[in-house]
């Protein structure tokens, strides 16, 4: 059994939402989410936001419901990275020898500093006014025996008397362990399933037997069980670094750019990886070492970072590797992480060091999930069929500019950096108010709209309606299979509403496109790719939708262009039909247009 070590924790809460509003340039005061992840889900809120009702794991639409003025953003993880620099290099002027776990959480060992400081107290004190008064961001600050234990008395910024951390944690609720590796879905299914079985807080997860835990719950039930004990993750005694795991390299001349010294920082990432890959190593910790120089006096100095790997599997790949070192270098190579006036210094030199090394493949990879390889799979399948069939013959959708929500998808050819052809951060006057629909057709199928007497319903040039919405019918020669076997209520949009070619409607589910993996870093939220050409139809019978109108909102006006000829004049309608004829207590939204009087399906919401 490890001793645990005495451990400070600096906890910015929200981290994500705090780095996407300091880039944005706004203030702590605005109600923000980020959202990420399967579905496009709220992954962090701001205090306002949260105020107003937003939650993690919402859906964006619903978050937008609760409260209307808040600002999303998409995660991106190479922006929380760079954003936390100044963080880490503020709690430097209190203590050295920092690491950082994650982006919004910083570990330091306090032993040596608290008695610097005078006690544990004064020191949490220190590192929480400096980074206020150096960053303007809110901290909370922990010390406690163990992460863990270090991590949660962050969240209650609070001290822990030592040897106190395991009668702290005990009483807690098992799934407070996420905290030690958020989005980590192996640690979440296995948190369910100790519930499923009994085991709800940290003491019943410490008291289990270690031979039992190890046998049925493999290398994670033992972290999370060694965790429960308030025990450190790993030995608290750094190993001596060995020689032929640190790699170097001197860029002459010196790199201005992020871009150049990513290009150098991969050969050296490629060069680490292999070490470690015959040696049969993983690296616990991966220490970043960059030398700048001052153009004009020639004044040298070393920037240093300390990134903790946490990977079950073994350890990084060389394309992680070269991440983490190019959201370092972003940091360092822009005025962000240093002080305000302070220009940033080119960089002459890069050392990347793996520390803490133990054996790899201590782990079989999953059969599903991130460690499972799907996604790499799945990318060399379309770069197999873009080889058979050409590069434009495999397609993604990405998000641009626009008015309705089909103007607003733009199909380019997969793995390709095609600029938008209108950009989306740009004001459209009239454009259709959030939430976005999840399915819009490729063209719009023709519709009738009538009021409670049967008549057709017609927006005046006043926007004026001549009755409200009773009813919605959708012919079946029109509808093809987007309704399926049984209307609304059948197979839905999602399954054999794709259309006649297999790819059918684009996806805006959440404000993302698609809900694959397969777009480049460009497409903001999720992506589909699809094969651009007819495929078989979904088969089943034609059904179209007559619907009773449950309630509506609009009339909406689009012009378009109006002082060309090719200018377009449309009204929108947003309509949620009753589908309890076919589907008990099924409700459906859709989104019609109005032009020369002919009503048409555009869109569809879940």
């Amino acid at each position: 059994m490890t001793a645990a070590t005495r451990t400070a924790c600096l906890w910015v809460p929200d981290w994500p939402v705090v780095a996407a509003l300091v880039v944005a340039g706004l203030g702590p005061e605005v109600p923000a989410a980020v959202t990420g992840g399967p579905g496009g889900r709220v992954v962090a809120v701001s205090a306002p936001a949260r105020s107003a009702g937003v939650r993690r794991g919402m859906r964006r639409r619903e978050a937008q419901g609760r409260c209307p003025d808040l600002q999303l953003w998409t995660a991106d993880d190479a922006r929380d990275a760079r954003e936390f620099e100044p963080v880490a290099v503020a709690a430097e002027t209190v203590v050295s020898g920092l690491e950082i776990a994650r982006p919004g959480l910083l570990l330091l060992p306090s032993g040596g500093a608290a008695r610097y400081h005078g006690s544990e107290h004064d020191l949490a004190r220190e590192l929480t006014e400096q980074v206020a008064v150096r960053t303007g961001h809110e901290c909370q600050v922990g010390v406690a025996d163990g992460f863990l234990a270090a991590v949660l008395a962050a969240r209650d910024d609070a001290v822990v008397p030592p040897g106190d951390s395991r009668d702290y944690l005990a009483p807690r609720p098992a799934a407070v362990l996420v905290h030690a590796r958020p989005a980590d879905r192996a640690l979440t299914e296995l948190v369910d399933l100790w519930r499923r079985l009994g085991v709800r807080t940290l003491a019943d997860l410490a008291a289990l037997p270690d031979a039992a835990v190890a046998a049925r719950f493999s290398d994670l039930g033992v972290w999370a069980q060694r965790l429960a004990r308030g025990q450190d993750v790993r030995p608290p005694a750094r190993r001596r670094l060995v020689e032929d795991l640190t790699v170097a390299e001197e860029l002459d001349p010196p790199a201005h750019r992020v871009d150049v010294a990513t290009f150098a920082a991969r050969r050296l990432a490629e060069r680490l990886h292999d070490d470690l890959h015959r040696r049969g190593l993983a690296c616990g910790r991966l220490r970043i070492t960059a030398r700048a120089v001052d153009p004009v006096t020639g004044e040298a100095r070393t920037l240093e970072r300390l990134w903790r790997t946490d990977d079950t599997l073994g350890g990084l790949s060389a394309a992680r590797i070269t991440d983490r070192v190019r959201w370092q270098l972003e940091g360092w190579l822009t005025a962000s992480s240093l002080g305000r006036g302070e220009q940033p210094a080119p960089i002459a030199g890069l050392t990347l060091a793996a520390e803490e090394v133990a054996p790899a493949g201590a782990l079989q990879p999953r059969l599903w999930g991130p460690g499972a390889g799907e996604d790499l799979r799945a990318r060399r399948a379309v770069e197999r069929v873009q080889a058979l069939l050409g590069g434009d013959a495999v397609l993604t959708v990405r998000l641009q500019g626009g008015r309705d929500p089909r103007d607003r998808v733009q199909l380019v050819p997969y793995g390709e950096q095609v600029p938008p052809e209108r950009e989306p951060d740009r004001p459209w006057p009239g454009a259709l108010p959030p939430p976005a629909p999840s399915v819009v057709l490729p063209e719009p199928v023709p519709a009738r709209v009538l009021d409670a007497q049967g008549r057709p319903v017609v927006v005046d040039v006043r926007l004026a309606v001549s009755g409200d919405p009773a009813r919605v019918v959708v012919p079946e020669d029109g509808a093809g299979d987007l309704f399926g076997e049984g209307g609304p209520g059948g197979s839905g949009p999602g399954e054999s509403g794709r259309g006649e070619s297999g790819l059918g409607e684009s996806r805006l589910d959440d404000g993302g496109l698609g809900d694959g993996g397969l777009g480049d870093g460009a497409v903001p939220g999720d992506a589909r790719a699809g094969v651009r050409g007819g495929g078989a139809s979904s088969g089943g019978p034609r059904a179209g939708l007559d619907a009773a109108v449950v309630d509506w909102a609009g009339p909406w006006p689009v012009a378009e262009r109006w002082w060309t000829p090719r200018g377009r004049r449309r009204v929108f309608l947003q309509v949620v039909v009753d589908g309890s004829a076919r589907d008990e207590g099924l409700t459906l939204g859709l989104l019609l247009s109005s032009s020369a009087g002919a009503w048409s399906l555009e869109a569809l919401y879940d």
